[in-house]
């Protein structure tokens, strides 16, 4: 479909045309707080914000989710499978970042061993993507990580604000067929628009990551793991922020002939996380967690895979750290490799 625009005052009416059809989920705001979720009208939605607290992954991976129900009746065991949604939805406003994340866990969920749940709420969702503002915030540094801001790839449609209009994109059949839904209030651009209507280039910093993971494997031994982790706290913010880590735990909870298998989010950088039942744990203090996690997403992730790193350069882990652990300095200082212990 050719690049259409749509006036900031009938985005609105779009919106609220896709709520009587889907489930509308969106970016609101409470008490300073960005969220993601469901609402009932475009009223309810904010546009100016820089990125949500938690991710939108938690819409396709929940932070607490039933798998299902069981029942043992003698020797029969009945299961009862929980539905992940009601409805086909969209998500309005997602960044480009997020979008991003979305391409890793799918590796991880939908490739070896495909997980249904992930895998309906994903393709039962259409993906309406918000271009950042220009300039972003000043933590952001998703270009290291090769993720145009103002790129549609991986959305459905993506929104790109001009001034009194947006700029429309939309790249899937899912996407056109939102589009189509709005009948009347999107228009073609003109020659002259082509030209016009262009968003200034995003300026963000830029890390050099083209040797990360050799420098980072080179470090296994090396102290700086000790003087990384002295600020942790060992709260796991920085996972359950990150829109890219995927850990989690299943429980079961009732009894022996009636209950119901959970799934919740974990944490390696919990102190527990690694413990076996035998009573040992490969990682017993933080230093062993701190230096898993960026071994995760900066070796173990794309070795496993054949992608890139497990970041999106979003920076939720570094601007909400209560330890202060900045994982922009942490790529600079793996990067820089030779004098790392004596930062």
């Amino acid at each position: 479909m050719d690049r259409k625009k749509i006036s900031k005052a009938d985005l609105g009416r779009w919106l609220d045309t896709i709520a009587g059809k889907y489930e509308l989920i969106g970016p609101t705001e409470d008490e300073g707080i960005i969220q993601f979720g469901p609402v009932q009208s475009s009223a309810e939605l904010t546009l100016e914000y820089a990125n949500s607290l938690i991710p939108p992954k938690s819409l396709f991976f929940p932070p607490v989710e039933s798998l299902f129900a069981f029942r043992k009746r003698g020797e029969e065991i009945q299961l009862e499978e929980t539905k992940p949604l009601q409805q086909d939805r969209v998500i309005f406003g997602i960044r480009n970042c997020d979008v991003g994340s979305l391409s890793l866990l799918d590796r991880v969920f939908c490739d070896d061993l495909e997980d249904s749940y992930y895998r309906e709420r994903r393709e039962r969702t259409t993906l309406i993507a918000l271009a950042c503002p220009t300039p972003p915030r000043s933590s952001c540094f998703c270009t290291t990580f090769g993720i145009d801001p103002l790129s549609p790839a991986g959305s459905d449609i993506l929104l790109t604000d001009v001034g009194d209009v947006y700029l429309v994109d939309a790249v899937t059949d899912k996407g056109e067929e939102l589009v189509a839904l709005g009948e009347g209030l999107f228009a073609p651009l003109t020659e002259g628009e082509e030209k016009e209507l262009q968003p200034p280039p995003v300026d963000m910093p830029q890390l050099d990551v083209r040797e990360l993971r050799e420098r980072l494997e080179a470090l296994w031994e090396d102290e700086y793991w000790e003087k990384l982790s002295l600020p942790c706290l060992g709260c796991g913010i920085c996972t359950y922020v990150c829109p890219t880590c995927h850990c989690f735990d299943i429980s079961d909870v009732g009894s022996t002939s009636d209950g119901v298998r959970y799934r919740c989010w974990d944490s390696c950088m919990y102190s527990d996380f690694a413990l076996m039942v035998s009573g040992e744990n490969p990682r017993p203090t933080k230093r062993e967690r701190t230096r898993n996690r960026y071994f995760h997403k900066f070796s173990t992730f794309p070795s496993r895979y054949g992608t890139g790193y497990a970041c999106v350069g979003c920076a939720r882990c570094l601007v909400h750290c209560p330890g202060g652990v900045e994982i922009t300095e942490v790529i600079k200082d793996i990067s820089a490799k030779e004098g790392v212990s004596d930062r």
